[in-house]
Protein backbone atom coordinates (compact mmCIF):
# COMPACT_ATOMS: atom_id res chain seq x y z
CA UNK A 1 0.00 0.00 0.00
CA UNK A 2 1.17 3.50 -0.84
CA UNK A 3 1.30 5.77 2.17
CA UNK A 4 -0.62 9.08 1.98
CA UNK A 5 2.68 10.97 1.92
CA UNK A 6 3.85 9.05 -1.20
CA UNK A 7 0.67 9.61 -3.21
CA UNK A 8 0.91 12.36 -5.84
CA UNK A 9 -0.75 15.60 -4.77
CA UNK A 10 -3.05 15.96 -7.77
CA UNK A 11 -4.73 18.97 -6.23
CA UNK A 12 -1.45 20.85 -6.57
CA UNK A 13 -0.25 19.19 -9.80
CA UNK A 14 -3.36 19.68 -11.99
CA UNK A 15 -3.50 23.51 -11.75
CA UNK A 16 0.08 23.66 -13.02
CA UNK A 17 -0.40 21.12 -15.81
CA UNK A 18 -3.82 22.27 -17.01
CA UNK A 19 -2.82 25.52 -18.81
CA UNK A 20 0.05 23.85 -20.68
CA UNK A 21 -2.15 20.85 -21.53
CA UNK A 22 -4.90 23.07 -22.90
CA UNK A 23 -2.45 24.99 -25.07
CA UNK A 24 -0.87 21.75 -26.30
CA UNK A 25 -4.21 20.16 -27.18
CA UNK A 26 -5.53 23.31 -28.86
CA UNK A 27 -2.43 24.48 -30.72
CA UNK A 28 -0.56 21.23 -31.42
CA UNK A 29 -2.60 18.05 -31.02
CA UNK A 30 -5.83 19.32 -32.61
CA UNK A 31 -4.13 20.82 -35.72
CA UNK A 32 -2.28 17.54 -36.29
CA UNK A 33 -5.44 15.45 -35.94
CA UNK A 34 -7.40 17.87 -38.12
CA UNK A 35 -4.70 17.78 -40.80
CA UNK A 36 -4.80 13.98 -40.91
CA UNK A 37 -8.61 14.13 -41.11
CA UNK A 38 -8.51 16.64 -43.98
CA UNK A 39 -6.00 14.49 -45.87
CA UNK A 40 -8.64 11.85 -46.55
CA UNK A 41 -11.33 14.38 -47.44
CA UNK A 42 -11.95 16.88 -50.18
CA UNK A 43 -12.30 20.09 -48.18
CA UNK A 44 -13.98 22.77 -50.27
CA UNK A 45 -15.79 25.93 -49.14
CA UNK A 46 -19.05 24.83 -47.49
CA UNK A 47 -18.53 21.21 -48.57
CA UNK A 48 -16.52 18.26 -47.32
CA UNK A 49 -16.45 14.84 -48.96
CA UNK A 50 -14.60 11.67 -48.03
CA UNK A 51 -12.12 10.57 -50.73
CA UNK A 52 -10.06 7.98 -48.87
CA UNK A 53 -6.50 7.71 -50.12
CA UNK A 54 -7.08 9.58 -53.40
CA UNK A 55 -4.88 12.49 -52.34
CA UNK A 56 -2.05 10.16 -51.40
CA UNK A 57 -2.27 8.41 -54.78
CA UNK A 58 -2.20 11.77 -56.53
CA UNK A 59 0.87 12.70 -54.51
CA UNK A 60 3.01 9.98 -56.10
CA UNK A 61 2.62 11.56 -59.54
CA UNK A 62 3.19 15.16 -58.37
CA UNK A 63 6.53 16.22 -59.88
CA UNK A 64 6.57 19.53 -58.02
CA UNK A 65 6.19 17.74 -54.69
CA UNK A 66 9.14 15.46 -55.40
CA UNK A 67 11.21 18.45 -56.51
CA UNK A 68 10.36 20.12 -53.21
CA UNK A 69 11.30 16.94 -51.32
CA UNK A 70 14.64 16.76 -53.11
CA UNK A 71 15.42 20.41 -52.35
CA UNK A 72 14.42 20.08 -48.70
CA UNK A 73 16.34 16.87 -48.09
CA UNK A 74 19.43 18.31 -49.81
CA UNK A 75 19.21 21.38 -47.61
CA UNK A 76 18.67 19.27 -44.46
CA UNK A 77 21.66 17.04 -45.21
CA UNK A 78 24.19 19.65 -46.35
CA UNK A 79 23.50 22.62 -44.06
CA UNK A 80 23.86 20.84 -40.67
CA UNK A 81 27.33 19.53 -41.51
CA UNK A 82 28.43 22.96 -42.74
CA UNK A 83 27.04 24.72 -39.68
CA UNK A 84 28.45 22.32 -37.10
CA UNK A 85 31.87 21.91 -38.74
CA UNK A 86 32.40 25.67 -39.09
CA UNK A 87 31.02 26.22 -35.58
CA UNK A 88 33.49 23.70 -34.20
CA UNK A 89 36.39 25.57 -35.80
CA UNK A 90 35.15 28.88 -34.40
CA UNK A 91 34.58 27.36 -30.96
CA UNK A 92 38.10 25.95 -30.96
CA UNK A 93 39.47 29.38 -31.91
CA UNK A 94 37.65 30.97 -28.97
CA UNK A 95 38.66 28.10 -26.68
CA UNK A 96 42.30 28.76 -27.61
CA UNK A 97 41.72 32.43 -26.68
CA UNK A 98 42.62 34.05 -29.96
CA UNK A 99 43.08 37.86 -29.90
CA UNK A 100 39.80 39.82 -29.61
CA UNK A 101 37.94 36.64 -28.61
CA UNK A 102 35.14 38.52 -26.83
CA UNK A 103 34.45 40.75 -29.82
CA UNK A 104 34.56 37.79 -32.21
CA UNK A 105 32.16 35.82 -30.01
CA UNK A 106 29.61 38.62 -30.18
CA UNK A 107 30.11 39.15 -33.92
CA UNK A 108 29.76 35.46 -34.76
CA UNK A 109 26.69 35.02 -32.55
CA UNK A 110 24.82 38.16 -33.70
CA UNK A 111 23.14 36.59 -36.79
CA UNK A 112 21.28 34.15 -34.52
CA UNK A 113 19.44 37.09 -32.95
CA UNK A 114 18.03 38.24 -36.31
CA UNK A 115 14.73 37.03 -37.71
CA UNK A 116 14.48 35.21 -41.02
CA UNK A 117 12.65 38.23 -42.48
CA UNK A 118 15.54 40.58 -41.73
CA UNK A 119 18.13 38.02 -42.81
CA UNK A 120 16.28 37.37 -46.05
CA UNK A 121 16.09 41.07 -46.95
CA UNK A 122 19.74 41.69 -46.09
CA UNK A 123 20.96 38.78 -48.20
CA UNK A 124 18.74 39.77 -51.11
CA UNK A 125 20.71 43.02 -51.10
CA UNK A 126 24.00 41.12 -50.85
CA UNK A 127 23.08 38.84 -53.77
CA UNK A 128 21.77 41.65 -55.98
CA UNK A 129 23.36 41.39 -59.42
CA UNK A 130 23.94 45.10 -60.06
CA UNK A 131 25.03 46.54 -56.70
CA UNK A 132 25.13 43.60 -54.27
CA UNK A 133 28.19 43.05 -52.11
CA UNK A 134 28.82 39.52 -53.45
CA UNK A 135 29.19 40.59 -57.07
CA UNK A 136 30.91 43.85 -56.11
CA UNK A 137 33.67 41.90 -54.33
CA UNK A 138 34.06 39.54 -57.29
CA UNK A 139 34.40 42.47 -59.70
CA UNK A 140 36.85 44.23 -57.36
CA UNK A 141 39.22 41.23 -57.28
CA UNK A 142 39.07 40.65 -61.03
CA UNK A 143 36.54 37.82 -61.00
CA UNK A 144 33.71 39.77 -62.58
CA UNK A 145 32.95 36.91 -64.97
CA UNK A 146 31.73 34.94 -61.93
CA UNK A 147 29.17 37.63 -61.06
CA UNK A 148 25.59 36.45 -61.56
CA UNK A 149 22.09 36.78 -60.13
CA UNK A 150 22.66 34.27 -57.32
CA UNK A 151 18.99 33.96 -56.38
CA UNK A 152 17.77 34.16 -59.98
CA UNK A 153 19.62 31.18 -61.43
CA UNK A 154 18.45 27.61 -60.97
CA UNK A 155 21.99 26.31 -60.42
CA UNK A 156 22.93 28.77 -57.69
CA UNK A 157 19.68 29.68 -55.89
CA UNK A 158 19.57 26.72 -53.51
CA UNK A 159 23.31 26.79 -52.65
CA UNK A 160 23.00 30.53 -52.06
CA UNK A 161 20.21 29.99 -49.53
CA UNK A 162 22.17 27.19 -47.85
CA UNK A 163 24.99 29.70 -47.38
CA UNK A 164 22.52 32.09 -45.71
CA UNK A 165 21.27 29.54 -43.16
CA UNK A 166 24.84 28.45 -42.50
CA UNK A 167 25.83 32.06 -41.80
CA UNK A 168 22.79 32.53 -39.58
CA UNK A 169 22.98 29.42 -37.37
CA UNK A 170 26.71 28.76 -37.10
CA UNK A 171 26.93 31.16 -34.15
CA UNK A 172 24.36 29.22 -32.15
CA UNK A 173 26.21 25.95 -32.68
CA UNK A 174 29.47 27.70 -31.83
CA UNK A 175 28.20 28.84 -28.43
CA UNK A 176 26.92 25.36 -27.55
CA UNK A 177 30.17 23.70 -28.63
CA UNK A 178 32.22 26.29 -26.76
CA UNK A 179 30.27 25.51 -23.59
CA UNK A 180 30.88 21.80 -24.17
CA UNK A 181 34.61 22.42 -24.59
CA UNK A 182 34.79 24.43 -21.37
CA UNK A 183 32.91 21.62 -19.58
CA UNK A 184 35.53 19.02 -20.48
CA UNK A 185 37.22 17.42 -17.44
CA UNK A 186 40.45 19.30 -16.85
CA UNK A 187 42.24 16.19 -15.58
CA UNK A 188 41.77 14.48 -18.96
CA UNK A 189 43.16 17.47 -20.87
CA UNK A 190 46.07 17.81 -18.45
CA UNK A 191 46.85 14.10 -18.76
CA UNK A 192 46.96 14.42 -22.54
CA UNK A 193 49.30 17.39 -22.25
CA UNK A 194 51.57 15.53 -19.81
CA UNK A 195 51.80 12.71 -22.34
CA UNK A 196 53.06 15.34 -24.82
CA UNK A 197 49.96 14.91 -26.95
CA UNK A 198 50.04 17.40 -29.82
CA UNK A 199 47.18 19.81 -30.50
CA UNK A 200 45.92 17.78 -33.45
CA UNK A 201 46.01 14.47 -31.58
CA UNK A 202 44.46 16.05 -28.49
CA UNK A 203 41.66 17.43 -30.63
CA UNK A 204 40.85 14.26 -32.59
CA UNK A 205 41.50 11.66 -29.87
CA UNK A 206 40.38 13.45 -26.71
CA UNK A 207 38.29 16.59 -27.18
CA UNK A 208 36.07 15.69 -30.14
CA UNK A 209 35.19 12.19 -28.81
CA UNK A 210 34.20 13.74 -25.47
CA UNK A 211 31.89 16.33 -27.06
CA UNK A 212 30.58 13.95 -29.74
CA UNK A 213 27.11 13.64 -28.09
CA UNK A 214 26.78 17.44 -28.24
CA UNK A 215 27.81 17.46 -31.91
CA UNK A 216 25.26 14.76 -32.75
CA UNK A 217 22.47 16.60 -30.93
CA UNK A 218 23.29 19.79 -32.81
CA UNK A 219 23.18 17.89 -36.11
CA UNK A 220 19.73 16.52 -35.23
CA UNK A 221 18.40 19.95 -34.23
CA UNK A 222 19.73 21.55 -37.41
CA UNK A 223 18.35 18.71 -39.53
CA UNK A 224 14.85 19.12 -38.10
CA UNK A 225 14.97 22.88 -38.58
CA UNK A 226 15.94 22.58 -42.24
CA UNK A 227 13.27 19.94 -42.94
CA UNK A 228 10.60 22.54 -42.14
CA UNK A 229 12.31 25.65 -43.57
CA UNK A 230 9.80 28.21 -44.86
CA UNK A 231 10.44 31.83 -43.84
CA UNK A 232 13.71 32.43 -45.64
CA UNK A 233 12.53 30.87 -48.89
CA UNK A 234 9.28 32.79 -48.87
CA UNK A 235 11.02 36.12 -48.28
CA UNK A 236 13.75 35.64 -50.89
CA UNK A 237 12.58 33.45 -53.78
CA UNK A 238 9.12 32.01 -52.97
CA UNK A 239 10.41 28.71 -54.33
CA UNK A 240 11.77 30.04 -57.60
CA UNK A 241 13.27 30.19 -60.06
CA UNK A 242 11.51 27.23 -61.67
CA UNK A 243 10.98 25.49 -58.28
CA UNK A 244 14.74 25.26 -57.72
CA UNK A 245 14.31 26.43 -54.10
CA UNK A 246 10.83 25.03 -53.50
CA UNK A 247 10.57 23.30 -50.13
CA UNK A 248 7.81 21.09 -48.83
CA UNK A 249 6.61 23.83 -46.46
CA UNK A 250 6.35 26.47 -49.19
CA UNK A 251 4.62 24.01 -51.52
CA UNK A 252 2.04 23.12 -48.86
CA UNK A 253 1.36 26.82 -48.27
CA UNK A 254 0.94 27.50 -51.99
CA UNK A 255 -1.44 24.59 -52.49
CA UNK A 256 -3.47 25.53 -49.45
CA UNK A 257 -3.71 29.32 -49.63
CA UNK A 258 -2.13 30.79 -52.77
CA UNK A 259 -3.21 28.63 -55.68
CA UNK A 260 -6.90 28.78 -56.59
CA UNK A 261 -7.58 25.09 -55.88
CA UNK A 262 -9.87 25.77 -52.89
CA UNK A 263 -9.17 22.25 -51.58
CA UNK A 264 -7.41 21.87 -48.24
CA UNK A 265 -7.40 18.09 -48.51
CA UNK A 266 -4.45 17.70 -50.87
CA UNK A 267 -2.05 20.04 -48.99
CA UNK A 268 -3.12 18.29 -45.78
CA UNK A 269 -2.04 14.98 -47.36
CA UNK A 270 1.35 16.50 -48.20
CA UNK A 271 1.72 17.80 -44.65
CA UNK A 272 0.73 14.42 -43.19
CA UNK A 273 3.25 12.51 -45.31
CA UNK A 274 5.99 14.98 -44.47
CA UNK A 275 5.13 14.85 -40.77
CA UNK A 276 5.54 11.06 -40.79
CA UNK A 277 8.84 11.32 -42.70
CA UNK A 278 10.31 13.94 -40.36
CA UNK A 279 9.20 12.04 -37.25
CA UNK A 280 10.73 8.84 -38.63
CA UNK A 281 14.04 10.59 -39.30
CA UNK A 282 14.01 12.16 -35.84
CA UNK A 283 13.26 8.78 -34.21
CA UNK A 284 16.14 7.10 -36.06
CA UNK A 285 18.59 9.93 -35.34
CA UNK A 286 17.57 10.04 -31.67
CA UNK A 287 18.09 6.29 -31.39
CA UNK A 288 21.54 6.65 -32.96
CA UNK A 289 22.48 9.44 -30.53
CA UNK A 290 21.32 7.45 -27.50
CA UNK A 291 23.12 4.35 -28.74
CA UNK A 292 26.31 6.37 -29.14
CA UNK A 293 25.96 7.71 -25.61
CA UNK A 294 25.50 4.18 -24.22
CA UNK A 295 28.61 3.02 -26.02
CA UNK A 296 30.56 5.95 -24.63
CA UNK A 297 29.43 5.50 -21.05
Amino acid sequence: MTSPRERPAWGAIVPFLLPATVFYLGLTAYPVIRTVWNSVHEVLPRREAYVGGAHYVELWADDTFWRAVRNTVTWALVAPFLEVSIALLLALALYARVPAARILRIAWFTPVLMSYVVVGIVWMWIYNYDWGAANAILRAVGLGHWAQPWLGTTDTALPALIVVTTWMWTGFNMVVLLAALHALPTEVIEAAELDRCGWGAKLTRVMVPLILPTILNLLVLSFVGKMKIFDLVWITTKGGPLWSTETVSTYVYKRAFEWSTFDLGYPSAIATVWFVIVMSFVAVLTWMVRRQQKLEY
